[in-house]
C-alpha cells in the first residue's frame, strides 16, 4: 500500500487534478492540517472520507504509527492549500515511510512557489526557495545578504503584516515580483523594484503573499583579497572578526561568511 502526497488548490477550486480526486476518493484515510478546511474541499467534489488531523503540532508523534499503517493501507496526505512539504507539514511522515519501507507516491499539482516563479517574469533556470524568511537576528541578516550578493532568482513566502518590512530590507533597486492571492478573485502581481513595491504595499495588505526577487544587485567593487585586507585592518584596530567581516561584506558585496572564514583561518588574522 502507499502514502500518496496530494496537492490541493491554492485558491481556485478548479486547480485540482483528476488523479488527485480519484486518490482522495479511494484512500482508506485522508491526513490533513485542518479537517474543517479539507472537509469543505471534499464536500465540494462530493467526496465522503475519513479524516485525521495531521499537522506541525502532532506530526512527530503520529509519523511512526502512520508510516506503519501505510504498509497495509492507502493514506492520502494533504495540507490546507498547495503541495504538502513545501513550507507545510509532511516531511517527517515521508521520511518515516521511506525508512520503514512503505511506498511513497507524490502527485503533481498546485503550488504557490512555481505559480509565482512563472508569473514573475524572472529567470527560472536557477532559483532558490527560502520559505518564510527569519524574522530577526543573524539568520535574517545572512538571508538578506545572500539575496543581495548571489545572482539567482529567490522565492520566499511572507506574512502580509511583514511584507513592507521585508521589501524595505531588500536592496532598493532589486527587481521583485510580489504575488498576492494567486488564483483567487483578487489576484495581484506587482512587478518593479523593491523600493517601488515597498511604496505600493505600504498600507494594509491582505491575503497570501509570495515574493520573487532577482538577487545579486550589489556590485563587487573590490577584489576578495582586498576586502579581506580591509577587514583585517579593522580587526587590528580592535573590532571583532565577526563585525569586521560584516562591515566588509556590506561595503564590497562578498559574503560575510567567506570573509570571516579567511580572517580566522589565515595566518595573518
Amino acid at each position: 500500500m502507499t502514502l500518496f502526497v496530494v496537492p490541493t488548490p491554492i485558491g481556485n477550486l478548479e486547480d485540482i487534478t483528476l488523479r488527485a480526486l480519484r486518490v482522495l476518493r479511494e484512500a482508506d484515510l485522508v491526513l490533513c492540517e485542518d479537517t474543517r478546511r479539507t472537509g469543505q474541499l471534499l464536500a465540494h467534489y462530493e467526496i465522503e472520507q475519513k479524516l485525521l488531523a495531521y499537522h506541525e503540532h502532532n506530526e512527530a508523534r503520529l509519523a511512526p504509527e502512520l508510516s506503519e499503517r501505510a504498509k497495509s493501507e492507502n493514506l492520502a496526505l494533504v495540507t490546507d492549500a498547495g503541495t504538502p512539504l513545501v513550507s507545510d507539514p509532511g516531511y517527517r511522515l515521508v521520511r518515516a515511510c521511506i525508512e520503514s519501507g512503505a511506498k511513497v507516491e507524490a502527485l503533481p499539482g498546485a503550488s504557490a512557489l512555481t505559480t509565482a516563479l512563472v508569473a514573475s517574469g524572472m529567470p527560472t533556470d536557477t532559483f532558490v526557495f527560502l520559505g518564510f524568511p527569519p524574522r530577526k537576528g543573524r539568520a535574517r541578516t545572512e538571508t538578506l545578504e545572500r539575496i543581495s550578493h548571489e545572482e539567482s532568482t529567490f522565492v520566499l513566502f511572507e506574512s502580509p503584516n511583514r511584507l513592507a518590512k521585508t521589501l524595505g530590507d531588500l536592496p532598493s533597486d532589486a527587481s521583485v515580483a510580489v504575488c498576492r492571492e494567486l488564483t483567487k478573485l483578487h489576484e495581484e502581481v506587482f512587478r518593479g523594484t523593491a523600493a517601488d513595491a515597498a511604496e505600493h504595499f505600504s498600507g494594509k495588505v491582505k491575503g497570501e503573499v509570495v515574493v520573487v526577487v532577482r538577487g545579486g544587485s550589489i556590485p563587487e567593487t573590490f577584489s576578495f583579497d582586498e576586502t579581506v585586507g580591509r577587514a583585517r585592518d579593522c580587526v587590528s584596530d580592535g573590532e571583532s572578526p565577526s563585525k569586521a567581516a560584516a562591515r566588509a561584506a556590506r561595503e564590497s558585496g562578498y559574503r560575510r561568511g567567506d570573509i570571516y572564514d579567511r580572517l580566522v583561518n589565515s595566518s595573518g588574522a
